[in-house]
């Protein structure tokens, strides 16, 4: 298990707690931009196609699962609750987050590892993932109004990101060590 994932994985999880706190304890999603929500489900629905074809791991498949589960069930109370929905200011969340989704997926379509179906949604929800948190923003400067639980939320995210930088920074390095391992080792049984 890699330490840097379980720390991202673990303040990203720590991020959905709280704002499931907030509505379902509060029945409130005052401050919560559905649109970042909404990407979010995407970047997760996209990025675990491999869900129920790629075993790697019980913890893996516990977290995708979470993960999935937690985005669509904030989108749902936010949608559909009766009295959570009412709460949602739809006229403060404007942000045109359709305009997000088309860039993302032509440079996954370009800038991907591998040409195939399952990489290619990977790479978008990279993409995704790292412009998805704009919406929120533009929320909270527009309203100007952070109670407690949003703040945490909002922080914990960004948290998540410095920890996924690190996870990026980890694994090229653990790249960049079986490269110069491999070219070692080739040199010596040739």
């Amino acid at each position: 298990m890699n330490l840097f994932r379980l720390a991202g994985d673990m303040t990203h999880l720590m991020s959905v707690i709280v704002l499931l706190l907030k509505i379902h304890t509060i029945k409130s999603c005052a401050g919560i931009s559905l649109k970042t929500q909404e990407l979010y489900a995407l970047v997760f629905a996209t990025r675990y196609l491999d869900i129920f074809t790629d075993f790697i791991s019980l913890y893996n498949t516990i977290m995708k699962l979470i993960f999935l589960a937690s985005s669509f069930s904030i989108v749902w109370y936010m949608r559909q609750h009766k009295i959570v929905r009412r709460s949602y200011d739809k006229d403060q969340d404007t942000f045109r987050h359709h305009f997000l989704i088309l860039p993302c997926l032509l440079l996954a379509l370009f800038i991907n590892e591998k040409f195939t179906f399952k990489e290619v949604m990977w790479t978008f929800s990279l993409y995704l993932e790292a412009v998805a948190i704009l919406p929120q923003l533009v929320l909270l400067q527009r309203t100007r109004n952070i109670d407690n639980l949003t703040g945490q939320y909002v922080f914990l995210l960004g948290l998540k990101h410095t920890r996924g930088e690190e996870y990026i920074w980890n694994a090229s390095v653990r790249e960049e060590a079986k490269a110069i391992f491999i070219n070692e080792e080739t040199k010596y049984f040739k």
